[in-house]
């Protein structure tokens, strides 16, 4: 719909389906000043223009970031302008992106572990893995692979692993885990000298474990898509990334046939 100006415009339940919001979300912040429609139809009916949607944009990034309605008000309202908000929108997001990477960095690590079969006391766990660890699941991972010859491995080199060792396993995948991000945010093809690299870096972390051929080193990444813990957590460091990585991973593999 367009305006008297020339300038388009939405009624409420267009704008709703456009943000992906209710029609009441919509009304409750006009009611309580946060969002008023710039203009009405003939009919009365609330017609929201191109200043609505952009403002309505900026209440849900703050509202994601878990800002309340009273605070959104006054980071709109105040007297700082757009490149401020933009500002204090990439600083909070950063924050929060931050917090994320430490808890992804404690699943990935806790996934090791359980291919392992790790071995430390229960403090100990706690300190090194984080308050994400759950024993239970290397139950699981025993149930799963505990006939494999993978398994055997891993219980048999893990056995003589010290606390220093799993700390050291775990600044070896946060760091992977940080360099994967970095060549998938830059647009790195799969196949490429610098991708086989970074898949020969991982696989070198399965070896701690076990003898991770490229074949075995290509079952492992199909679990990054097919299994939705794996896929969770590299999702959670990067949308798109848990695919990358099993490319990246079954390119270099296809390369030593």
């Amino acid at each position: 719909m367009r305006s008297t100006t020339g300038e388009t415009t939405h009624t409420v339940g267009a704008l709703a389906r456009l943000a992906g919001v209710t029609v009441r979300t919509l009304h409750h912040y006009g009611d309580v000043g946060l969002l008023s429609p710039s203009g009405r139809s003939d009919a009365g009916y609330r017609l929201y223009g191109p200043d609505d949607v952009q403002r309505l944009t900026r209440i849900l990034y703050y509202r994601d970031l878990g800002f309340g309605l009273d605070e959104i008000a006054v980071l709109l309202d105040g007297d700082t302008d757009t490149a401020a908000h933009l500002r204090t929108q990439h600083e909070l997001l950063t924050e929060r992106l931050h917090r994320v990477q430490s808890m992804v960095a404690a699943v990935e690590r806790e996934m090791e572990a359980h291919m392992s079969g790790v071995r430390l006391t229960a403090q100990e766990q706690l300190e090194v893995f984080g308050e994400a660890w759950d024993p239970s699941y290397q139950d699981e991972a025993e149930q799963r692979w505990g006939d494999t010859e993978a398994w055997a491995q891993s219980q048999e080199r893990t056995a003589r692993y010290t606390k220093q060792d799993w700390i050291e396993v775990k600044a070896e995948t946060d760091a992977v885990n940080a360099r994967f991000v970095e060549a998938f945010d830059q647009g790195v093809e799969p196949g490429s000298a610098r991708a086989d690299g970074l898949a020969e870096e991982h696989r070198a972390t399965l070896n701690r474990f076990y003898d991770a051929n490229h074949e075995l080193h290509r079952q492992v990444a199909s679990l990054y898509t097919d299994d939705e813990r794996f896929a969770a957590t590299y999702e959670a460091l990067a949308p798109g990334l848990a695919a990358w990585v099993r490319a990246v991973v079954e390119a270099n593999a296809n390369q030593q046939r």
